[in-house]
């Protein structure tokens, strides 16, 4: 029989499992019989049942078992203990660990910091030959276990253990059996006494026998103190799972956990007894929307309704173990009554089993002919379902704002950035409004549909009209700036990449405009409580804007086009005083790609000599003091923030070597030969006795005539050359040399 292991994506999910003979159906406990597979089936009192390591409750409809399972697992790792008083270490075997890159041993005494290792490296000192499936080490006395396996998703299974007093020794296997949202079905064999439960195509079934017919195993079952799922789990010193190569990773900079923190937070939903107050609730909660569920001709509905609140109750506080958290209190609920059966009607929604989805001005977003409990994983926060309504919100409101007559200026704006300000969702290109799923149980969303040229006019008028104001609009500023990164409202609306037009440089005007009274106000705007916005360093966020707009342009036209208009960008940016690192950073990427007409690179030199000299030139002072003055003011959000000093250090000497280069390998840029000596000779005061530094200054020496001093040099770059450099390159470097002493350069 094939290995049997059910897959579980979902914390909740509703499995239908049919008895062809329900009549021999009797509560009590089944097992499985599977080699492997210690499956525990218990039909309880009060129409509840227990499947492996999830419970929740069961309803017998005719020949079907409606399985509704809860939410928590115990651990995949099973362990069992030996004591002993004598022992001064623990030992501890890890069988079968056929993954080893996979887990991880933590041990944590007290409530100090838990120290981690990788089974792998403890399996490389104990067993350096790897010719053992089982891993035996031993492990200083502690308090507390953990045992880590790390998925390739990005989640982390996580168990927390307390390991008894005496312990000498710890026996660990892993076992995981997580239940799977699969089409499944079940016979009662009244032949063997036995429930098969198998998929569609009949094969292979899952076997279960009658608790009181199988001889339970003696065996004590350790229990862990915790156990979550963690995201990006880490600790001091871990190395990536893998390499951006697939390649075993050989260098982390990964911070240290704190010790595993406890769930104890207890959420509570405030359910409103009539749908107004909902709505009003909802309204007020500004990011929130209502998830009405109607269910009139349940009897049981409002008991069904309860159980649903509680799990969602426990999902949610298992999200906040640190106390109350927004970003997890998504949804309001309401239950459908009798009173709300006239506001059914005019909505034209039947008064039986659905649900639907509302904003808090009481407009309806999505509906499914489905119950609570089967959308339950969707109204979590780590189903996609949120984002999706937000922009569905948004572009219905951005609807109503635009065909509203008495819409003021106001309105617009706030229009256009409730959608610009949304995630772009990784399926963005799906246009989830139109649904051909015949399966009525889906949701089902309201369309919108809107004209481009319509929508372009608007915002060219509203970005006309604000030029002449005397403060900044925060909404509207927000809203240019996503807009300019192909991540605001024509993306959202036309799923598209779109290049800068004269409306989007005119709205960068905007900005720069108000460049300081925007940089004053971002602080305060982005905190504003209940609302959700980010506006970063102005000037990296142009830059960055106008760079990633030179790759999405469309033809040769709108590239020249834009061309100019670009560079006027950087030059206003840069006369304003704004000129910052990463704007200059982009500015020379931009404008080292950029040739003049007679094939030189004039604009570009010139604007690099500009910088050299403003920011780097050795007169100023200390190499390394200016530039750790340049660093330690940098945008902190940056890539060469975040990369630190070295690559911030490297850099600048890449960037003078090249600027330099660029005049060696092209005759029309020999008029900055001497520009060229400076910026060269700086690269090597920063990086010391590289080659390649070397062989580009000492071919700008040969051509300005220092031929001694050039030989001189290049034979220090032939002395440097490494394994690390290129052979194609290294052999130039050295024929260089000889056509140097030769007199052929």
């Amino acid at each position: 029989m094939r290995n049997f292991i059910w897959s579980f994506s979902a914390f909740f999910c509703l499995i239908s499992v049919s008895f062809s003979q329900t009549k021999n159906i009797e509560k009590g406990s089944y097992l499985s019989t599977n080699k492997g597979q210690k499956i525990k089936l218990n039909l309880l009192d009060d129409n509840k049942y227990e499947l492996v390591f999830y419970s929740g409750n069961y309803e017998v409809k005719g020949d079907s078992l409606l399985f509704i399972p809860s939410v928590k697992a115990e651990s995949a790792f099973d362990l069992t203990f030996k004591n002993d008083k004598k022992a001064k270490k623990v030992k501890v075997k890890f069988s079968d660990a056929v993954y080893y890159y996979s887990f991880y041993l933590g041990t944590q005494t007290g409530s100090g910091d838990v120290q981690y290792q990788r089974l792998s490296d403890i399996r490389d000192k104990v067993n350096p030959e790897g010719d053992k499936l089982d891993v035996d080490f031993e492990i200083d006395r502690a308090d507390y276990l953990y045992l880590v396996y790390e998925e390739y998703g990005g989640n982390s299974k996580v168990s927390k253990f307390a390991l008894p007093k005496d312990v000498s020794e710890v026996t660990i296997k892993y076992q995981p059996q997580v239940l799977g949202d699969l089409n499944i079905k079940g016979f009662f064999n009244q032949k063997s006494n036995e429930l098969m439960i198998s998929e569609q195509s009949g094969k292979d079934p899952l076997v279960f026998r009658n608790a009181k017919d199988v001889q339970p195993e003696k065996v004590s079952k350790v229990v862990p103190l915790e156990n979550k799922t963690v995201v990006n789990w880490t600790y001091a010193g871990k190395e990536p799972l893998v390499t951006e190569d697939f390649g075993l990773a050989s260098d982390s900079t990964a911070v240290a956990v704190e010790s595993y923190p406890s769930t104890n937070f207890d959420f509570k939903f405030k359910i409103e007894d009539n749908l107004k107050s909902a709505l009003a609730s909802t309204k007020n909660a500004k990011n929130k929307f209502l998830v009405m569920a109607v269910d009139g001709k349940n009897t049981s509905a409002k008991v069904d309704f309860d159980t649903f609140i509680k799990n969602q109750e426990s999902q949610v506080s298992y999200n906040m173990y640190e106390g109350y958290n927004p970003e997890y209190d998504l949804y309001n609920f309401y239950l459908a009554n009798a009173d709300d059966k006239k506001w059914l009607k005019t909505n034209k929604i039947a008064d039986t089993q659905s649900v639907i989805i509302l904003n808090g001005n009481g407009e309806i977003l999505a509906t499914a002919k489905s119950n609570l409990t089967e959308k339950q994983y969707q109204l979590s926060y780590y189903d996609g379902l949120y984002k999706k309504l937000q922009r569905i919100d948004g572009l219905a409101a951005f609807s109503k704002t635009v065909k509203n007559k008495k819409a003021t200026d106001t309105d617009l704006i706030q229009a256009f950035n409730k959608v610009a300000i949304l995630e772009i969702p990784y399926d963005y290109d799906t246009d989830y409004t139109v649904t051909t799923d015949d399966n009525a149980a889906e949701f089902k969303f309201v369309h919108t549909a809107l004209d481009k040229k319509e929508v372009a006019q608007i915002w060219k008028k509203l970005i006309e009209t604000h030029q002449k104001d005397t403060k900044p609009n925060l909404y509207l500023a927000e809203t240019i700036l996503k807009e300019i990164k192909n991540q605001g409202f024509s993306k959202q609306f036309f799923k598209e990449d779109k290049v800068l037009n004269d409306t989007d440089f005119l709205a960068i005007d905007y900005l720069i405009k108000h460049y300081d009274a925007i940089d004053a106000e971002r602080t305060a705007f982005t905190a504003k409580e209940g609302e959700t916005h980010i506006i970063g360093s102005l000037n990296t966020e142009i830059a960055a804007a106008l760079q990633q707009n030179k790759y999405v342009a469309e033809n040769d036209i709108a590239a020249e086009k834009n061309e100019s208009k670009t560079i006027s960008v950087y030059k206003k940016l840069i006369a304003a005083g704004k000129g910052n690192f990463e704007c200059y950073q982009n500015y020379f990427t931009y404008l080292a790609e950029v040739e003049d007409k007679d094939g030189s690179n004039t604009n570009y030199l010139k604007e690099f000599g500009t910088y050299f000299n403003t920011n780097l030139a050795t007169d100023k002072g200390s190499v390394i003091e200016r530039l750790d003055t340049m660093f330690t003011s940098m945008d902190p959000t940056s890539d060469y923030a975040y990369n630190g000093w070295n690559a911030f250090k490297e850099y600048h000497s890449n960037l003078c070597n090249s600027a330099a280069w660029t005049v060696v390998s092209k005759p029309g840029n020999l008029g900055f030969l001497k520009s060229a000596i400076t910026w060269s000779e700086y690269s090597l005061v920063v990086t010391k006795n590289n080659p390649y530094y070397l062989d580009t200054l000492a071919q700008l020496y040969y051509k300005d005539g220092q031929k001694e001093k050039a030989i001189q040099t290049q034979t220090l770059a032939v002395k440097y050359l490494t394994d690390y450099v290129e052979e194609e390159t290294a052999t130039e470097i050295r024929e260089t040399l000889s056509k140097m002493e030769n007199g052929t350069y």
